[in-house]
């Protein structure tokens, strides 16, 4: 058989980045198990080209201009219940990681991967497996156990990230500066956090919280 008779594993890549797109679609197009059918450059395009192509493997970005990749893997997910999706980004938190798991992502690969592995992971995405190399699976591991944070102690952390005192975070959520000491102290023994901006510093390397 040809490398003309086999199916190709029809890919679609969903990156911001032009320069990420060529260079991904170069090696693509050098391998012929693989096909690139599109590219979307954000969030709500990426769905509508889900949609219009229906590709066998989708290699998702996490940060897009208008939604993140999570709402978009979501979205997609709600409508195409065994869409397979491929997390291809930068992030390592494991926060991150694991919503992007729990909206549906089956596998979690960190650019700058040698090509070989990322074609492998691919091929077994495609063949209904998951995919999570070593690396993302030590990061998702190291915190096996901890408890969460609550989404109001997100929403809580997100604002003094921003740099809001107790008062203004009381004001914005609608609750007392009592209930945001609370959360606060919650949160701060969640992280093993010494105090608030080291607590800021720990939710945004796992990925809680983004700036």
């Amino acid at each position: 058989m040809s490398d003309d008779d086999v199916q190709r594993i029809r890919v679609m890549c969903v990156d911001d980045h032009p320069i990420f797109r060529q260079g991904l679609a170069a090696v693509l197009g050098n391998d012929p198990s693989v096909e690139l059918v599109a590219e979307a450059a954000s969030g709500e395009l990426a769905i509508e080209k889900f949609r219009e192509f229906n590709p066998d493997v989708t290699l998702m970005d996490l940060r897009l201009p208008d939604i993140n990749g999570i709402e978009a893997i979501a979205a997609i997910r709600e409508t195409a219940a065994d869409a397979k999706i491929v997390v291809l980004t930068t992030e390592t938190g494991d926060a991150l990681i694991q919503r992007a798991l729990a909206a549906g992502a089956r596998g979690y690969v960190l650019k700058g991967m040698a090509f070989p592995e990322l074609l492998k992971i691919i091929h077994a995405v495609h063949a209904g497996k998951s995919g999570i190399p070593g690396l993302v699976a030590t990061q998702i591991a190291e915190h096996l156990g901890e408890k969460a944070l609550s989404t109001r102690e997100i929403e809580v952390l997100t604002l003094i990230a921003d740099g809001h005192r107790n008062k203004a975070v009381a004001q914005l959520l609608s609750i007392s500066e009592e209930t945001v000491k609370m959360h606060v102290k919650n949160t701060m023994a969640k992280l093993n956090a010494n105090d608030r901006t080291h607590a800021v510093t720990i939710a945004i390397q796992r990925g809680f919280i983004t700036l």
